[in-house]
Formats: structure tokens, C-alpha cells, sequence
């Protein structure tokens, strides 16, 4: 399997089998297929989230920041909801479960991302600015999962919903995704830009 899956701050994890174990947090939680299912729940594959912070024409390194994990919540066969947890001044602890089509969308890109050739660590990143998700498979597998840079060879695979134009689930080097995310961020540009083919 060429993803090298990083693994999760302990706290993160334990805040998470914590929410799960709490019917209080699953009841009150917005996500009826999580209130519906049957049987155990188990958090799986934790991906750290990082926020594209900065993005623009000036042609300097885009900025990320670690915002969270997220860990897919897996009932049986198929992932049915997903839970984030985030950094506190007290630690990593429990945001929030949520559902949606992000979670098959980024079940169906984790499976095409274990097919490729090189070894990569996978990432989520989130592009505010476009209302866009991705899945970061970064080169360095070795990296620490909550910092680094993007390389121009990694790859950048958009999650659906992609914003119009981006092709959901289709990998690319951020050295050619990160232009056309540029140009469709410029003031007074984005608008024409959106419906354009990328």
C-alpha cells in the first residue's frame, strides 16, 4: 500500500473514542446515519487537515497551517460519518462529528491514491477561498504529518463537491493546480474564472 498513513496525536484519538462512547455527544450530534447505526462505531484512518492560509499572484510559497485530524467513523463496511478534533491551549480534544458527501468522497480518493506508484503521506487540505477540499497526497512520507510545506510534486486530488470547473477525484501536481487556483482567487477575476475549465 504506498499511502503511509501518519498517526494521530494519542489525545485526539482518545477525545474521539471518548465522544463516541458518550450517548449524549451521538445523540445530540447532527448526523442521523451516526444516531441510526447499528452495532459498533470505531474512528479510522486519521488525516490531518490543513487550512490553505494564503494564496495569491505574488508568487511566494502558499502558506498552511494545521487546523485538525479528522478520523473517519466506520460502521461495519463503510465509513457513516467522520469526527474532527482540534488543538486547544489544554490539548488535542473533540470538535464536532459531521456527515456529508465529503466522507465517500474521501473514502473513494484515499482507494484511487493506493493504486499509485510513488509512496505518499495522504492530507486533507482545505482551500476556504474556493470552498474547496482536498485530498494532499505529500511526497515526503517521512514528514511530520502536522507541518511542511507543499512540494509542486505533490498531488492535490479535489473532493466532491469540486468547485465548477475542477474535475473531482482527478490528481494533480500542486505546481499546476495551485495557478489555476490562484487566478480564480485574484480580485476582481474569480468571478469569470469560476464556470472555466481548469
Amino acid at each position: 500500500m504506498p499511502l503511509h498513513v501518519p498517526p494521530a496525536p494519542a489525545p485526539a484519538l482518545r477525545s474521539v473514542l471518548a465522544a463516541l462512547g458518550s450517548p449524549t455527544a451521538v445523540r445530540e450530534a447532527r448526523t442521523p446515519a451516526l444516531r441510526s447505526v447499528q452495532g459498533p462505531l470505531s474512528p479510522e484512518l486519521p488525516l490531518p487537515v490543513h487550512v490553505l492560509d494564503r494564496i495569491g499572484p505574488s508568487g511566494g510559497a502558499p502558506r498552511t497551517s494545521l487546523a485538525g485530524w479528522r478520523f473517519l467513523i466506520r460502521s461495519s463496511d463503510r465509513a457513516v460519518a467522520a469526527a474532527d478534533t482540534m488543538l486547544t491551549p489544554d490539548g488535542w480534544t473533540f470538535s464536532h462529528f459531521f456527515e456529508g458527501p465529503y466522507i465517500a468522497s474521501t473514502e473513494l480518493a484515499l482507494r484511487q491514491a493506493e493504486t499509485v506508484t510513488p509512496h505518499y503521506q495522504p492530507r486533507l487540505l482545505s482551500i476556504p477561498e474556493l470552498y474547496m477540499l482536498t485530498l494532499w497526497l505529500h511526497e515526503d512520507i517521512e514528514a511530520d504529518a502536522s507541518a511542511g510545506a507543499l512540494a509542486p510534486t505533490d498531488l492535490l486530488v479535489p473532493l466532491a463537491p469540486a468547485p465548477p470547473g475542477i474535475a473531482a477525484h482527478r490528481p494533480h501536481r500542486v505546481a499546476d493546480l495551485l495557478p489555476v487556483m490562484t487566478l480564480r482567487i485574484t480580485p476582481g477575476r474569480s468571478g469569470p474564472l469560476l464556470g472555466s475549465p481548469a
